[in-house]
Protein backbone atom coordinates (compact mmCIF):
# COMPACT_ATOMS: atom_id res chain seq x y z
CA UNK A 1 0.00 0.00 0.00
CA UNK A 2 1.31 3.27 -0.79
CA UNK A 3 1.76 6.38 1.07
CA UNK A 4 -1.11 8.01 -0.81
CA UNK A 5 -3.36 5.19 -0.01
CA UNK A 6 -2.49 5.34 3.51
CA UNK A 7 -3.74 9.39 3.23
CA UNK A 8 -6.61 8.75 1.64
CA UNK A 9 -8.39 6.48 3.67
CA UNK A 10 -8.57 9.33 6.94
CA UNK A 11 -9.59 11.25 3.59
CA UNK A 12 -12.59 8.83 3.12
CA UNK A 13 -13.75 8.03 6.38
CA UNK A 14 -13.58 12.12 6.59
CA UNK A 15 -15.91 12.74 3.29
CA UNK A 16 -17.89 9.73 4.76
CA UNK A 17 -18.60 11.28 8.12
CA UNK A 18 -19.78 14.92 6.78
CA UNK A 19 -21.64 13.38 3.96
CA UNK A 20 -23.43 11.35 6.81
CA UNK A 21 -24.07 14.57 9.25
CA UNK A 22 -25.56 16.64 6.03
CA UNK A 23 -27.77 13.77 5.28
CA UNK A 24 -28.96 13.38 8.90
CA UNK A 25 -29.42 17.17 9.01
CA UNK A 26 -32.22 17.27 5.94
CA UNK A 27 -33.86 14.51 7.23
CA UNK A 28 -34.43 16.28 11.00
CA UNK A 29 -35.22 19.28 9.06
CA UNK A 30 -37.74 17.66 7.01
CA UNK A 31 -39.23 15.54 9.55
CA UNK A 32 -39.19 18.43 12.06
CA UNK A 33 -40.73 20.69 9.80
CA UNK A 34 -43.28 18.20 8.85
CA UNK A 35 -44.65 18.19 12.05
CA UNK A 36 -46.02 21.79 11.63
CA UNK A 37 -48.29 20.10 8.76
CA UNK A 38 -50.63 17.59 10.30
CA UNK A 39 -51.69 15.85 7.00
CA UNK A 40 -47.69 15.88 5.76
CA UNK A 41 -46.55 14.44 9.08
CA UNK A 42 -49.14 11.72 8.30
CA UNK A 43 -47.58 10.69 5.28
CA UNK A 44 -44.11 10.71 6.14
CA UNK A 45 -45.13 8.33 8.37
CA UNK A 46 -46.74 6.26 6.16
CA UNK A 47 -43.78 6.49 4.01
CA UNK A 48 -41.53 5.74 6.49
CA UNK A 49 -43.88 3.21 7.71
CA UNK A 50 -43.84 1.20 4.40
CA UNK A 51 -40.11 1.61 4.07
CA UNK A 52 -39.18 -0.04 7.19
CA UNK A 53 -41.81 -2.67 6.56
CA UNK A 54 -40.30 -3.77 3.01
CA UNK A 55 -36.85 -3.63 4.54
CA UNK A 56 -37.64 -6.18 7.31
CA UNK A 57 -39.51 -8.44 4.89
CA UNK A 58 -36.28 -8.57 2.85
CA UNK A 59 -34.42 -9.44 6.25
CA UNK A 60 -36.94 -12.08 6.97
CA UNK A 61 -36.59 -13.36 3.25
CA UNK A 62 -32.93 -13.51 3.78
CA UNK A 63 -33.51 -16.13 6.70
CA UNK A 64 -36.13 -18.17 4.65
CA UNK A 65 -39.48 -17.10 6.21
CA UNK A 66 -40.34 -14.12 4.40
CA UNK A 67 -43.62 -12.45 5.44
CA UNK A 68 -46.71 -12.87 3.85
CA UNK A 69 -46.61 -8.68 2.18
CA UNK A 70 -49.66 -8.01 1.24
CA UNK A 71 -51.28 -8.60 4.52
CA UNK A 72 -48.44 -6.85 6.40
CA UNK A 73 -48.71 -3.89 3.78
CA UNK A 74 -52.58 -3.92 4.32
CA UNK A 75 -52.47 -4.29 8.24
CA UNK A 76 -50.07 -1.32 8.59
CA UNK A 77 -51.53 0.88 6.27
CA UNK A 78 -54.49 0.47 8.05
CA UNK A 79 -53.01 1.59 11.31
CA UNK A 80 -51.73 4.36 9.77
CA UNK A 81 -54.97 5.56 8.62
CA UNK A 82 -56.90 4.75 11.46
CA UNK A 83 -54.28 6.78 13.97
CA UNK A 84 -54.30 9.78 11.03
CA UNK A 85 -58.26 10.01 11.84
CA UNK A 86 -58.62 8.78 15.80
CA UNK A 87 -60.12 5.78 15.25
CA UNK A 88 -57.34 3.55 16.39
CA UNK A 89 -58.24 3.14 19.73
CA UNK A 90 -62.12 2.17 18.56
CA UNK A 91 -60.84 -0.19 15.30
CA UNK A 92 -57.15 -1.66 16.90
CA UNK A 93 -58.53 -5.05 18.27
CA UNK A 94 -60.53 -6.08 15.03
CA UNK A 95 -57.13 -4.93 12.87
CA UNK A 96 -54.92 -7.14 14.50
CA UNK A 97 -57.96 -9.84 14.39
CA UNK A 98 -58.29 -9.43 10.64
CA UNK A 99 -54.36 -9.07 10.50
CA UNK A 100 -53.76 -12.88 12.38
CA UNK A 101 -56.64 -14.39 10.47
CA UNK A 102 -56.19 -12.80 6.91
CA UNK A 103 -52.25 -14.05 7.70
CA UNK A 104 -53.29 -17.79 8.56
CA UNK A 105 -55.69 -17.91 4.85
CA UNK A 106 -52.84 -16.05 2.56
CA UNK A 107 -50.34 -18.70 3.70
CA UNK A 108 -52.44 -21.56 2.42
CA UNK A 109 -52.28 -19.83 -0.96
CA UNK A 110 -48.30 -19.65 -0.72
CA UNK A 111 -46.23 -23.36 -1.44
CA UNK A 112 -43.63 -23.86 0.70
CA UNK A 113 -42.73 -24.89 4.12
CA UNK A 114 -42.65 -22.33 7.24
CA UNK A 115 -46.47 -22.00 7.37
CA UNK A 116 -46.65 -21.00 10.91
CA UNK A 117 -43.24 -18.94 11.18
CA UNK A 118 -44.02 -16.89 8.47
CA UNK A 119 -47.72 -16.27 9.38
CA UNK A 120 -46.01 -15.59 13.02
CA UNK A 121 -43.46 -13.20 11.30
CA UNK A 122 -46.12 -11.28 9.29
CA UNK A 123 -48.08 -10.66 12.53
CA UNK A 124 -44.84 -9.28 14.62
CA UNK A 125 -43.96 -7.32 11.65
CA UNK A 126 -47.59 -5.18 11.84
CA UNK A 127 -47.04 -4.88 15.69
CA UNK A 128 -43.03 -3.75 15.39
CA UNK A 129 -43.40 -1.39 12.53
CA UNK A 130 -46.97 -0.81 12.12
CA UNK A 131 -48.54 -0.51 15.77
CA UNK A 132 -45.36 1.06 16.95
CA UNK A 133 -44.32 4.22 14.76
CA UNK A 134 -48.04 4.78 14.67
CA UNK A 135 -47.16 6.29 18.46
CA UNK A 136 -46.17 9.40 16.59
CA UNK A 137 -49.51 10.13 15.25
CA UNK A 138 -51.22 9.51 18.18
CA UNK A 139 -49.22 12.18 19.42
CA UNK A 140 -48.97 14.49 17.35
CA UNK A 141 -53.40 14.07 17.42
CA UNK A 142 -53.23 15.21 21.53
CA UNK A 143 -55.17 18.03 21.72
CA UNK A 144 -53.98 21.00 22.80
CA UNK A 145 -49.96 20.47 22.71
CA UNK A 146 -50.12 17.60 20.45
CA UNK A 147 -47.12 19.73 18.09
CA UNK A 148 -44.54 20.84 21.00
CA UNK A 149 -45.19 17.42 22.62
CA UNK A 150 -44.22 15.44 18.73
CA UNK A 151 -41.22 18.00 18.22
CA UNK A 152 -40.05 17.00 21.74
CA UNK A 153 -40.66 13.66 21.15
CA UNK A 154 -38.28 13.26 17.71
CA UNK A 155 -35.64 16.18 19.48
CA UNK A 156 -34.74 13.60 22.20
CA UNK A 157 -34.75 10.52 19.94
CA UNK A 158 -32.54 12.93 17.58
CA UNK A 159 -30.25 14.01 20.33
CA UNK A 160 -29.49 10.43 21.97
CA UNK A 161 -28.54 8.75 18.29
CA UNK A 162 -26.80 11.89 17.17
CA UNK A 163 -24.51 12.27 20.55
CA UNK A 164 -24.31 8.95 21.07
CA UNK A 165 -22.52 8.26 17.49
CA UNK A 166 -20.21 11.34 17.83
CA UNK A 167 -19.25 10.50 21.50
CA UNK A 168 -18.50 6.86 20.51
CA UNK A 169 -16.37 7.58 18.02
CA UNK A 170 -14.89 10.36 20.19
CA UNK A 171 -14.63 7.95 23.46
CA UNK A 172 -15.83 4.68 22.54
CA UNK A 173 -13.75 1.34 23.65
CA UNK A 174 -16.05 -1.04 25.79
CA UNK A 175 -18.62 -2.94 23.31
CA UNK A 176 -22.18 -2.32 24.35
CA UNK A 177 -23.47 -5.58 23.40
CA UNK A 178 -21.81 -8.02 21.46
CA UNK A 179 -25.16 -7.92 18.99
CA UNK A 180 -23.27 -4.63 17.65
CA UNK A 181 -20.13 -4.64 17.89
CA UNK A 182 -19.81 -1.34 16.70
CA UNK A 183 -22.54 -0.23 19.93
CA UNK A 184 -20.03 1.02 22.53
CA UNK A 185 -21.02 2.37 26.54
CA UNK A 186 -19.25 5.23 26.19
CA UNK A 187 -21.46 5.91 23.24
CA UNK A 188 -24.24 4.77 24.43
CA UNK A 189 -24.10 6.65 28.07
CA UNK A 190 -22.92 10.10 26.18
CA UNK A 191 -26.26 9.89 23.87
CA UNK A 192 -27.91 9.31 27.43
CA UNK A 193 -26.58 11.85 29.03
CA UNK A 194 -26.82 14.53 26.69
CA UNK A 195 -30.57 13.71 26.22
CA UNK A 196 -31.99 13.83 29.25
CA UNK A 197 -29.67 17.70 29.59
CA UNK A 198 -31.50 18.33 26.28
CA UNK A 199 -34.71 17.29 27.52
CA UNK A 200 -34.88 19.29 30.65
CA UNK A 201 -33.83 22.67 29.27
CA UNK A 202 -36.27 22.27 26.67
CA UNK A 203 -39.27 20.09 28.45
CA UNK A 204 -39.42 23.46 31.00
CA UNK A 205 -40.20 25.85 28.51
CA UNK A 206 -43.57 27.02 27.57
CA UNK A 207 -45.57 25.60 26.20
CA UNK A 208 -44.34 21.81 27.22
CA UNK A 209 -43.71 23.56 31.01
CA UNK A 210 -43.06 20.09 32.80
CA UNK A 211 -41.34 20.26 36.35
CA UNK A 212 -37.54 19.56 35.83
CA UNK A 213 -37.92 16.30 37.54
CA UNK A 214 -40.56 15.50 35.02
CA UNK A 215 -38.03 16.91 32.12
CA UNK A 216 -35.68 14.75 33.30
CA UNK A 217 -37.45 11.02 33.89
CA UNK A 218 -39.48 11.16 30.51
CA UNK A 219 -36.19 11.83 28.56
CA UNK A 220 -34.53 9.37 30.46
CA UNK A 221 -36.98 6.44 29.51
CA UNK A 222 -37.44 8.06 25.77
CA UNK A 223 -33.54 8.00 25.61
CA UNK A 224 -32.94 4.57 27.31
CA UNK A 225 -36.02 3.06 24.86
CA UNK A 226 -34.48 5.04 21.76
CA UNK A 227 -30.91 3.14 22.52
CA UNK A 228 -33.24 -0.53 22.98
CA UNK A 229 -35.00 -0.04 19.58
CA UNK A 230 -31.25 0.65 17.87
CA UNK A 231 -30.19 -2.35 19.32
CA UNK A 232 -32.44 -4.56 18.58
CA UNK A 233 -32.50 -3.72 14.84
CA UNK A 234 -28.98 -4.30 15.13
CA UNK A 235 -30.08 -7.92 16.07
CA UNK A 236 -32.27 -8.61 13.23
CA UNK A 237 -29.43 -7.71 10.86
CA UNK A 238 -27.21 -9.44 12.62
CA UNK A 239 -29.43 -12.84 12.73
CA UNK A 240 -30.06 -11.94 8.72
CA UNK A 241 -26.23 -11.62 8.36
CA UNK A 242 -26.25 -8.04 6.82
CA UNK A 243 -24.53 -4.97 7.85
CA UNK A 244 -27.54 -2.59 6.83
CA UNK A 245 -31.10 -3.67 6.45
CA UNK A 246 -31.02 -1.18 3.14
CA UNK A 247 -29.58 1.57 1.23
CA UNK A 248 -32.36 4.10 0.28
CA UNK A 249 -30.51 6.85 2.70
CA UNK A 250 -27.48 6.24 1.37
CA UNK A 251 -25.04 6.51 3.81
CA UNK A 252 -27.31 6.10 6.87
CA UNK A 253 -28.65 2.48 5.32
CA UNK A 254 -32.08 1.79 5.59
CA UNK A 255 -35.03 3.61 6.29
CA UNK A 256 -34.88 1.16 9.17
CA UNK A 257 -31.70 1.77 10.37
CA UNK A 258 -32.63 5.68 10.38
CA UNK A 259 -35.79 5.01 12.17
CA UNK A 260 -35.53 2.06 14.24
CA UNK A 261 -34.99 4.29 17.29
CA UNK A 262 -38.30 5.99 16.91
CA UNK A 263 -39.82 2.72 17.19
CA UNK A 264 -39.45 1.76 20.99
CA UNK A 265 -39.26 4.72 21.94
CA UNK A 266 -42.44 6.53 21.09
CA UNK A 267 -44.50 4.01 23.03
CA UNK A 268 -41.91 4.54 26.43
CA UNK A 269 -42.80 8.35 25.53
CA UNK A 270 -46.23 8.37 24.85
CA UNK A 271 -47.06 5.94 28.12
CA UNK A 272 -44.72 8.23 30.43
CA UNK A 273 -46.73 11.12 29.22
CA UNK A 274 -49.84 9.68 30.61
CA UNK A 275 -48.18 8.52 34.01
CA UNK A 276 -46.74 12.19 34.46
CA UNK A 277 -49.67 13.87 33.60
CA UNK A 278 -51.76 11.80 35.82
CA UNK A 279 -51.62 11.79 39.77
CA UNK A 280 -48.22 12.11 39.85
CA UNK A 281 -48.73 15.73 37.77
CA UNK A 282 -47.37 19.21 39.02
Amino acid sequence: MTATDELAKPNAATHGFKRRVVIGVMLAVVGIGSIFYQPAFDVLVYVIAVGALWELHKLDERKGSPLHWPVALAAVSGYVLLAAFGKLPHYERDLIGLTILASFIYGLLRAGSGYLLRTAVTVIAVLYIGKLITYYIVLRNMVPDGLALTVYAVVLVAVTDTASMLVGIRLGRHRLTPISPRKTVEGAAGGFVVAIAVGVLAGIQTPLGFAPWQAALISAVTSLAAILGDLVESALKRDARVKDAGSAIGSHGGVLDRFDSYLFSGIAYYWMLHLLRGPFAR
